[in-house]
């Protein structure tokens, strides 16, 4: 296992750490592609989500001087057999931490398995293409190049409110956040549209927990789209955290016996309405440039443009047998992004 350099240490984080955690993040974000691109609610939620415990999944490693380094954290929402690992470290300064950090989440992962009864176990990481140390080091830890990720964007000036007029016997309504069976629904739209993608499956209790992790959830902008008087698509917003103020597509799902009749368009364009009447300057979602419904196309379609694109890895690991002793503070490690 790669070590920290001299003086250099490591701890788990607590809720307390979330500002400092930002401000790496966000360091590290404006170094690879230019602006920041998390909130502090993204990172609340990465601490506490399904199947994340601080205490034993997530690491802080800090310099000499006691300046954060790094984090690195896992994620699996689903408990299926496939994770995330994630390393951000401060850029330049923060490099030291990028193997190490990378090494323990690793060593983590296979612990991680066993525990959630898989064997072999996958395990995914994301690189911008200009992080080429990062790149090196996952590429040391066994990973290969799996696909592309986009970040696009679009500009509501100008957007026009009410949105245009939906297809010929398709509807659109803000979701009924206060019925049970409607929200039941919503969810099994996401999760049956995505079946045919690489979207990991997440229960109903684990995909409200998510959300209601949020600071706030304005679900005027949470959307259903009826066609014929049946549920055909969804839209979920998540709304700019902190002092942000982009909105933000969480997931567009329309059901496949749906598809090719406008329905995806519509969802967009009605919420991209609602997000500009509210004084929101512009909109962003991500997008699986590998996704089987071409959902670029149609992102592209509206108006939405490539922001940055990032490289996904992936490997796959065995499970651990033993337990391994706790690594002492201080050693580590590391990866970066």
């Amino acid at each position: 296992m790669s070590a920290l350099p001299p003086g250099w240490t490591t701890r788990r984080p607590t809720l307390d750490d979330v500002p400092r955690i930002l401000e790496l993040v966000h360091a590290s974000d404006i170094a690879a592609v230019g602006e920041p691109d998390f909130s502090a609610d993204e990172v609340r939620a990465e601490l506490t989500g399904p199947n994340t415990d601080m205490s034993r999944d997530s690491w802080l490693a800090f310099d000499t001087e006691g300046g954060l380094a790094g984090w690195a954290y896992p994620r699996n929402p689903s408990g299926r057999a496939r994770d995330f690992a994630e390393v951000y470290v401060w850029p330049g300064r923060g490099l030291p931490a990028q193997r190490p950090l990378l090494d323990l989440i690793m060593a983590r992962m296979a612990e991680r398995a066993a525990e959630l009864g898989h064997d072999p176990y996958t395990v995914r990481a994301g690189a911008i293409p200009n992080e080429t140390g990062y790149i090196e080091a996952l590429t040391a830890a066994g990973f290969v190049f799996l696909k592309q990720h986009a970040r696009m964007r679009l500009s509501l000036d100008g957007v026009p409110a009410p949105a245009p007029e939906p297809p010929p016997g398709v509807t659109i309504r803000p979701v009924r956040s206060g019925d049970e069976a409607e929200m039941r629904r919503f969810h099994a739209i996401i999760e049956e549209a995505f079946l045919d993608s690489d979207h990991p499956l997440t229960d109903y209790a684990g995909w409200r927990r998510q959300f209601e992790a949020d600071t706030v959830v304005s679900f005027d902008e949470w959307l259903v789209a009826e066609a014929d008087g049946e549920p055909a698509g969804v839209l979920q917003s998540a709304d700019p955290g902190d002092e942000g103020d982009e909105a933000w597509v969480r997931y567009l799902a329309v059901l496949g016996s749906y598809r090719r009749r406008g329905i995806g368009a519509a969802l967009l364009r009605h919420a991209f309405a609602v997000y500009a009447a509210k004084g929101r300057p512009q909109v962003g979602l991500g997008v699986d440039m590998a996704n089987p419904t071409e959902a670029a196309r149609l992102y592209r379609k509206v108006g939405m443009i490539p922001l940055y694109r990032a490289n996904v890895y992936q490997t796959t690991i065995s499970a651990a047998r033993v337990r391994p002793l706790a690594t002492p503070s201080g050693s580590g490690g590391g990866a970066g992004h």
